[in-house]
């Protein structure tokens, strides 16, 4: 490594690194980004289908888009932002959920959401899935959607935590690509890719963070690596740091997946339309059709479903989505569809699942996570969020943060030293 002292050393290069790394880079401090993987990105990731169409396979929403702070960067790099309302955001296609169906369906999921924000104000926190209307008909949708938006099942989710997610329910897409958008900006700045990072010493006066590459030595480091890779990484801080371990143990990372479909004869279908798979059990995916008006099916799943599929790759989730794509649209609807593209996030090494929930009673482990640690070692990621969590914009918004802070420290060191 010809390049190895540094003055901070941001660890992890996706949404939350691009940030700070960016940040410091144009307050003139001399950082570099220590990334595992062999691109920048992170969970936002695009990739092609073979009409050279962007395929976010990661993070796709442009979510709360009139704060986002992205949509400044993708206008940065002239992208394209499409506006078009999501499709959750109208009603389902009608294939064996009726008009009248779904109005109830709604009218329970907005009773649920209520129900969770009042109990959330009291203690105890309880998992969400105890705010569900006993025996209520339309539970496992309800549940269903739950895990499409936290990743996990509802009952391992803070209710609390679940109520703190702030949405300005405008939402809006890239055409070019989310994560192309994320690794684009990062594109200039120092970084040294295939690197994972063994440990963090911080014995000394300097950091030491070792890598298969060798020792990079900085004054200062930002971690943002995933909570499943902060919780499993042994031996990752040396001295221990326990309190980090343990908040990262309580902000697990759910999983959400996607599929992407081709589709023959899509005319047949409105741009951006819906259909769940089916309204009476939980373990169910979503179909969005014609995304960007595509012959495409964009196929989520969230929480265990995919967790299970995992262990049988690409042809366990195809499998899965032809399955109920039949029972709504009949045996020969099978015949119009094909796989293009998917990544399976819990088993990618350096991710280990999709964005993170709060287990019951360890919302507090967000503010524990983004704590510093002797005002040289810095926390961001969407993770350390208390609003904006299990996105890319909280990514930003808490790399920012701590490279304001490793700045201001740095400041402080430099005033003692002239002291």
């Amino acid at each position: 490594m010809a390049e190895h002292d540094f003055e901070t050393a941001v660890i992890g290069g996706g949404a939350a690194g691009i940030a700070a790394a960016r940040h410091l880079h144009q307050s003139g401090v001399k950082c570099v980004i220590v990334e595992a993987r062999p691109r920048l990105g992170g969970r936002a990731w695009t990739m092609s289908d073979p009409s050279g169409n962007a395929l976010d396979l990661g993070c796709g929403w442009l979510h709360s888009a009139n704060r986002n702070p992205w949509v400044a960067v993708a206008e940065e790099q002239r992208r394209t932002i499409d506006k078009t309302p999501p499709p959750w955001a109208r009603a389902t296609l009608p294939y064996g959920f009726q008009d009248e169906e779904q109005r109830e369906f709604r009218k329970a999921q907005d009773e649920f959401f209520a129900r969770v924000s009042e109990r959330a104000q009291r203690d105890p926190d309880v998992p969400a899935a105890a705010l569900l209307a006993p025996g209520g008909r339309w539970n496992a949708l309800i549940s269903a959607v739950g895990t499409y938006i936290s990743g996990g099942e509802l009952e391992n989710v803070s209710a609390r935590d679940f109520d703190n997610f702030d949405d300005t329910h405008v939402n809006w897409r890239i055409v070019e690509g989310y994560g192309a958008t994320i690794a684009k900006c990062g594109e200039a700045l120092p970084a040294i890719l295939n690197c994972p990072v063994r440990q963090i010493d911080h014995h000394g006066k300097r950091l030491k963070i070792e890598t298969p590459h060798g020792a990079i030595v900085a004054d200062q480091a930002i971690v943002t690596l995933p909570t499943s890779v902060l919780a499993s990484t042994e031996r990752l801080f040396a001295p221990a740091l326990p309190e980090k371990i343990g908040a990262a143990r309580g902000l697990p990372l759910g999983l959400a997946d996607k599929l992407f479909l081709s589709l023959e004869g899509a005319e047949e279908f409105e741009k951006d339309s819906r259909l769940f798979g089916a309204t009476d059990r939980r373990a169910t995916a979503t179909y969005h059709f014609r995304p960007f008006g595509r012959p495409q099916i964009e196929v989520y799943f969230g929480g265990d479903l995919p967790a299970h599929l995992e262990a049988g790759g690409i042809s366990a989730f195809f499998d899965f989505a032809v399955s109920e794509l039949k029972e709504n649209l009949g045996n020969t609807f099978a015949r119009r569809v094909a796989p293009i593209h998917m990544h399976c996030w819990a088993a990618d090494p350096f991710a280990r699942g999709s964005y993170s929930y709060a287990l019951p009673g360890k919302v507090d482990c967000r503010a524990t996570l983004a704590a510093p640690v002797d005002d040289r070692m810095f926390f961001a990621g969407e993770a350390c969020s208390h609003n904006d969590f299990s996105t890319a914009h909280g990514g930003w918004t808490t790399g920012i943060t701590a490279a304001e802070q490793a700045i201001s420290a740095m400041r402080r060191t430099i005033t003692k030293t002239r002291q």
